[in-house]
């Protein structure tokens, strides 16, 4: 508030400034990671999340949010795979609008809302091999087709801002891609508000080899339309020069002063120049129990069973051995969690103690998270292992011991394992995603004395779970979860919430596999049943198959999906039909299912996906409830790029699935006439 007044107090014309912050999944109270966000297959609670990250974030004088991150992700190995929401268009489409709705609500000018930015555009989670600020390669039809639309979904819901990527498109950087800006973006999609750079971005376009130096750099991006330098003197130092000089028209910088004034009057700055600033206000906010309840709430759908041979959920009457480097560790938010203090966090063991009051406990290491020396290279945060696992920097192998001891002893063992919250997020892609090696010795000294291990992972993108996956008794994906995570956890573990979360990205068997998506192309050659076949694609040593796939989770429940029937075979562009499933719960507890509808174009002017998903809903039953669950699909949602580069729709075959997963074979099929 004192560098506002002191700012307008200063300017001529008393025009205030804004504040803008990576506010990514919360401000101080810290949502789950937006990859286990799309994870809850729930964008109204996403968008819930959002809106109270807005309330704290206004209250603390932000104006506008650095968020959401919108790019389609294909690849684990990219670092930023914890900011996405998938790898699914549609999937993240729908959380795009959601978090913009959350973030800004019907008017930015209301108390407790802030501009949302769309970012990173375009194409920034295509980089080549995984490889942070990469080259990315895609044709324009792939780019539209798959790229693109969750960027739209945001402008079309009102995004205020669009952040540029660090990343070429067509070989020309975004930031300077007249095209991408002016024409798809502006024109194509619509949107007249603040474009701004990316950290560095119009200044890394000279690293680049596309501009000469910060002038050449200035005049490039302007003419692509971008309104706002972000970090670098290019701007600033630069572009009065090039007016002077008759190298651009002023009336290219009015158009931008324009728009960043239209924002701050969107904003309500004009009239209330500190908007809901308030600390009064910031501290009834932050962490208040309703915030922390939402975090809860959010946390516990987020979260994917992957497997469960019946050991879970616990029972209050079992005497369970909580071992791994996660138990007591707080750092459970993400490297983008900048405003969050860890230290808010809940614990595995805090949360075990409190919502297992009678139960016969025991907690133990085994081992550390990274190794001791480990460094985090580029990074200021500090290891800080020593901190959380004294008993194993003191003693390894006694710490060892007595994880074995207790899982030898215990009816079932929770093993809570993963990455670093510094192992996931910008700058840190990998070639290996595999868990380190002191956590597979650990799992594997616990699996020989207990065959009743449950996993509990904690990560920021898929991992290789290939070894659990066929050796643990069950496996809970729980991401990284945010403040409230050690309640949800137990809340899923204890059985008090059922598990309903379906992975928003395919998981991997192993590296050489990647990358791998559901969404892909047939080729000439597929790979069909199981008989051995050698001139087909596929590969010698390894499934074309994921060891997940996308859409998959578990529930403590069971569901049974009848065949599905559709309301006639045949659809034209003046009706509709509605393809439906009866969902029966066969299980013994209420349950959750997200049901899924997948559509494949069989022949068209452009190859099409083996199947796509074009409707989601989340069903909850009662043991023997069952209900009937339908999606009306119209044209609307058979339409694509055609081989012309229009839009729209093509008559012909198309086959309907509907299910639990995008591998359900429960379909039928229809014709568009």
């Amino acid at each position: 508030m004192q560098i506002q007044d002191a700012y307008i107090n200063r300017h001529p014309h008393h025009i205030p400034l804004l504040f803008m912050m990576d506010v990514i999944h919360g401000y101080r109270t810290i949502f789950p990671a937006p990859i286990a966000q799309g994870a809850s297959f729930d964008p109204e609670i996403s968008k819930r999340a959002a809106s109270v990250a807005a309330r704290e974030t206004s209250a603390a004088g932000i104006h506008v949010v650095f968020s959401p991150m919108v790019d389609l992700v294909r690849d684990p190995r990219w670092g930023r795979v914890m900011e996405s929401t998938g790898e699914d268009p549609y999937l993240n489409s729908r959380f795009a609008a959601a978090q913009i709705h959350g973030f800004q609500g019907d008017d930015m000018k209301e108390d407790g809302k802030v501009c949302g930015c769309i970012k990173h555009f375009a194409g920034y989670g295509g980089a080549e091999a995984g490889r942070e600020y990469n080259t990315v390669q895609v044709s324009e039809h792939t780019f539209r087709e798959y790229y693109l639309p969750s960027y739209e979904a945001g402008i079309k819901a009102g995004a205020g801002m669009v952040m540029t990527s660090f990343n070429t498109v067509n070989d020309i950087p975004a930031t300077i891609n007249q095209k991408l800006m002016r024409q798809m973006l502006r024109e194509e999609m619509g949107f007249d508000g603040v474009l701004i750079s990316d950290y560095a971005a119009i200044l890394e376009t000279v690293a680049h080899g596309a501009s000469s130096d910060k002038k050449d750099a200035a005049h490039k991006a302007l003419l692509a339309g971008v309104d706002i330098d972000m970090m670098t003197g290019c701007y600033a130092g630069e572009l009065a020069k090039l007016v002077k000089e008759g190298t651009i028209p002023e009336s290219l910088i009015d158009e931008s002063v324009l728009r960043i004034l239209q924002l701050k009057n969107q904003l309500g700055l004009f009239e209330h120049t500190h908007k809901d600033a308030d600390p009064e206000k910031e501290a009834r906010y932050i962490l208040c129990p309703e915030h922390r309840a939402l975090a809860r709430e959010a946390a516990a759908a987020s979260c994917v069973l992957l497997k469960n041979d019946k050991v879970l959920p616990i029972r209050p009457s079992q005497k369970v051995a909580f071992i791994g480097p996660y138990i007591d560790n707080y750092e459970i938010c993400s490297s983008w969690a900048v405003t969050g203090h860890p230290e808010d966090s809940v614990t595995i063991r805090q949360a075990a103690k409190e919502l297992l009051p009678d139960s016969d406990l025991t907690f133990c290491h085994g081992t550390t998270l990274l190794p001791r020396d480990h460094v985090f290279a580029g990074f200021a945060e500090p290891n800080r292992a020593e901190e959380f696992y004294a008993d194993v920097f003191a003693d390894p192998e006694k710490a060892l011991a007595d994880a074995v001891a207790a899982a030898k002893t215990a009816d079932v063992v929770i093993l809570c394992l993963g990455e670093h919250y510094l192992q996931t997020g910008e700058a840190t892609s990998r070639t290996e995603l595999s868990l380190p090696e002191n956590q597979m010795e650990l799992f594997c000294a616990v699996k020989t004395v207990n065959p009743n291990v449950a996993v509990v992972l904690f990560n920021g993108h898929p991992l290789l779970l290939d070894e659990l996956s066929r050796n643990a008794a069950a496996i809970l994906q729980a991401w990284l979860p945010g403040t409230e995570g050690g309640h949800a956890i137990l809340d899923l573990l204890t059985g008090t919430k059922n598990p309903s979360g379906k992975l928003p990205m395919t998981f991997p068997r192993n590296m050489g596999q990647i990358p791998i998506y559901y969404n892909h192309f047939s080729t000439g050659r597929p790979l069909t049943g199981t008989d051995p076949q050698r001139f087909v694609s596929k590969y010698t040593d390894t499934p074309n198959t994921p060891l997940f796939p996308f859409g998959y989770g578990l529930s403590y429940a069971e569901f049974s999906y009848s065949d599905v029937s559709l309301s006639s075979d045949s659809l034209t562009s003046e009706d509709s039909i509605t393809a439906s499933v009866q969902l029966k719960n066969t299980g013994a507890c209420t349950g959750t299912e997200v049901v899924q509808l997948y559509i494949q174009d069989v022949a068209a002017s452009t190859v099409r996906p083996v199947r796509e998903l074009k409707g989601f809903t989340r069903i909850t039953l009662t043991p023997g409830e069952t209900q009937t669950v339908s999606f009306r699909i119209s044209e609307a949602e058979l339409a694509f790029h055609r081989a012309d580069g229009s839009y729209g729709t093509e008559p012909g075959a198309f086959r309907v699935w509907i299910g639990g997963s995008s591998a359900t074979e429960n379909g039928t099929g229809f014709t568009l006439r």
